[in-house]
């Protein structure tokens, strides 16, 4: 839509229903119609209960209601949603959901078959078949919700059509969802006559189909082939397990049949395709009897099969369209790709499918988030050149044991940025998140952006074969000090070959362009610490360097600001931030993670917890029951993190202790680090 001086929509004559923007574009206002389900189609949550959202963009259309927004002036709207494990993530909303062109097949003798006619601007009227072929039938067939083998048709095979010819030169790529997707011509632009109307087949029954009939489940029985509009079974005069891997890769079933018996003397090597594939008497030539009829029993998994221009592809859960997890479409269900084997060519691939032209990088180890679908794919192998990831499927591609934290991702049009650093003073760069260009959706126990929060340290414990696991998180406050808490250090000592420290991290399993691991040079913890109590759980931790320098800071790591020793009220108090890779509930985190929790009141923390706490702690959460939020276990030792109002952030607590995690009435409690401001300078000698 476009926008009038008054700011109202114009809509076309004689067009009845209200038009709304379907995606708005920064400068042409906000999302205001009334979508409300994200691209995967699960249902918004009420912007109502994110009202901290709602206090940072006023007048933009968020309030007691579930619809998508874009109150970012973004090109998508978008919604929180609840994940199936039950925690809140965010989405973008399809903006074509629901507005897909209606199509129909006409003058077809069966319903899988017929012309092509689209409807629009109140009419139904023919596509011209210039540039018609089986891609531009797939995606019809799949709009339609018809499996089988789409197949293209022209020259009006279907009888011409008498309304006008609506539109010419589709061309897609296969891998869309509905036909408005494709690339075309614009509507009623057109050179045709209605004898060049188009047409699709999506016959579920073509010649050589094959099914299984008479087995105890879908994966297993007789055999049974489709040719000349008859099913017959196989005769098992040289049928061989080879045979049978065929049929189990073409579909995939047992007692003895009736009807005709089509196929004998059947000779698969084992890898065709297809039964039609391997040599075989003439069709209806045998010397058999249904006691000969051939069976086979797949594994379940096996008897997925793929249209030659494969199937759709998506990236899920980037930071842009041109990364995150991919999940591809199969039997009416999106699923991930299981990492085994993934390598930059296999990632080439899908971003061609998708209409990226520059380098790709495969990124493993669900890199962007664990799926929660099914896992439709595995021991993918392309070789790079191919034009779908549906061409670099192997015939056991769907035989796995993998899991959810394997899910393969991509980046495409992947730009290696360039460790640039910036040499200033601690004081002159601390608490700025020079990445800040990336929105900043924070929600309970998201994951953080790349970059995000540049001061993110990890102290990792060495192990016996050089290998290191995270023990605590820490914060960079210089380029050679961090602060952590003190009873990190509790169990293992303060012997510095036991450590080390890690700095510009996002994924623990995968190494990331500015990601960096520093030896331990000297562990300071508070003198009045003692492990029995957890006041003045507080210690600093310097790197190896030379000079009063251990490291150069860039736009993945950075400094964060500390407090005044008598902090000013100038804080947002209601939207501070921890972050860590912790305890997510049923396991620890590969991903850096993120929340937004509100200070409270000392007395509250008084309250609950007695005499333990002291006026050195702070303590911060949700204590609704559907909003509870805060550190767990394996972030101790990380910062929380408040916002000045001159935009930079300070770390007002170490994440020190609490009952348990996450639990009703039960705030996280962190060493309130203003108190220790003069110490840390003597220490570190920081101005």
């Amino acid at each position: 839509s476009r926008y009038s001086s008054e700011n109202q929509p114009i809509c076309p004559v004689l067009f009845v229903p209200p038009c709304e923007i379907v995606c708005s574009i920064g400068p042409l206002g906000y999302y205001n119609g009334s979508l409300a389900v994200t691209e995967a189609g699960a249902e918004c949550l009420n912007w109502a209960d994110f009202p901290d959202y709602v206090q940072q963009y006023p007048d933009r259309g968020l309030g007691d209601h579930n619809h998508c927004r874009n109150p970012e002036g973004g090109t998508t709207p978008w919604c929180f949603y609840r994940l199936a494990s039950g925690t809140i993530g965010w989405a973008n909303c399809d903006c074509n959901q629901g507005k897909s062109v209606p199509l129909r097949l006409v003058g077809g003798k069966e319903s899988f078959e017929g012309r092509v006619e689209v409807y629009h601007d109140g009419k139904w009227g023919t596509v011209c078949d210039d540039q018609w072929d089986d891609r531009d039938a797939e995606v019809v067939c799949r709009q339609l919700g018809l499996s089988g083998n789409p197949k293209a048709l022209s020259w009006a095979h279907y009888g011409q059509g008498s309304g006008p010819i609506l539109l010419d030169e589709v061309e897609c790529s296969g891998n869309e969802l509905s036909l408005d997707q494709c690339k075309k011509s614009d509507w009623g632009q057109q050179n045709c006559d209605h004898i060049e109307d188009a047409g699709v087949s999506c016959d579920p029954f073509t010649e050589g189909t094959v099914r299984l009939a008479g087995g105890r489940s879908s994966s297993e029985g007789r055999v049974e082939v489709y040719y000349n509009g008859d099913w017959g079974t196989v005769c098992d005069d040289g049928w061989t397990d080879l045979g049978a891997q065929v049929v189990c890769r073409q579909l995939g079933d047992y007692t003895a049949g009736q009807g005709l018996i089509l196929l004998d003397d059947v000779a698969c090597v084992g890898t065709e395709l297809s039964l039609l594939d391997c040599p075989h008497s003439n069709w209806g030539q045998h010397d058999c009897s249904h006691a000969e009829d051939v069976g086979v029993r797949c594994s379940p998994e096996t008897t997925r099969v793929f249209s030659p221009a494969g199937p759709p592809v998506r990236l899920v859960d980037g930071e842009s369209t041109k990364e995150g997890r991919v999940e591809v479409f199969v039997n009416g269900q999106w699923g991930s790709v299981c990492d085994d084997g993934w390598t930059d060519r296999d990632a080439a691939v899908v971003c061609r499918q998708l209409g990226f032209s520059g380098t790709a990088k495969a990124r493993a180890m669900a890199y962007f988030g664990e799926g929660q679908g099914p896992i439709h794919l595995n021991n993918v192998e392309c070789s790079g050149v191919e034009h779908t990831l549906g061409q670099c499927v192997r015939p056991d591609t769907g035989i796995h044991s993998c899991w959810h934290s394997g899910d393969a991702g991509v980046i495409c049009d992947y730009v290696e940025e360039k460790v640039q650093d910036i040499r200033r003073t601690e004081s002159g760069v601390c608490g700025m998140r020079l990445l800040h260009r990336r929105k900043k959706r924070i929600i309970g126990g998201n994951k953080a952006l790349r970059g995000g929060w540049p001061w993110q340290v990890s102290l990792r414990l060495k192990g016996f074969h050089r290998d290191t696991r995270l023990l605590c998180g820490a914060t960079l406050i210089s380029s050679c000090w961090v602060v952590t808490a003190a009873h990190c250090f509790k169990r293992f000592g303060v012997d510095v070959r036991r450590y080390l420290l890690r700095v510009g991290d996002y994924h623990t399993g995968v190494k990331d362009e500015f990601e960096r691991e520093l030896p331990v040079e000297r562990i300071v913890l508070h003198r009045n610490y003692w492990a029995g109590s957890n006041d003045n759980d507080i210690a600093l931790v310097r790197m190896r360097g030379r000079e009063g320098h251990c490291l150069y800071f860039n736009h993945h790591v950075l400094p964060v600001c500390l407090p005044d020793r008598r902090e000013k009220s100038d804080i947002n108090r209601q939207a501070c931030i921890i972050s860590g890779w912790g305890d997510t509930g049923k396991s620890y985190s590969r991903t850096l993670l993120q929340g937004v929790v509100p200070l409270l009141p000392q007395e509250d923390c008084e309250a609950r917890y007695g005499q333990k706490f002291t006026n050195r702690m702070i303590c911060a959460g949700n204590l609704s029951e559907d909003k509870r939020v805060d550190s767990c276990q394996g972030d101790s030792g990380g910062p929380l993190m408040c916002q000045r109002s001159n935009g930079r952030w300070i770390i007002l607590g170490i994440t020190s202790w609490g009952y348990g995690c996450g639990r009703k009435d039960s705030p996280g409690v962190y060493t309130k680090v203003s108190k220790y401001v003069p110490w840390i300078k003597k220490v570190t000698k920081l101005k």
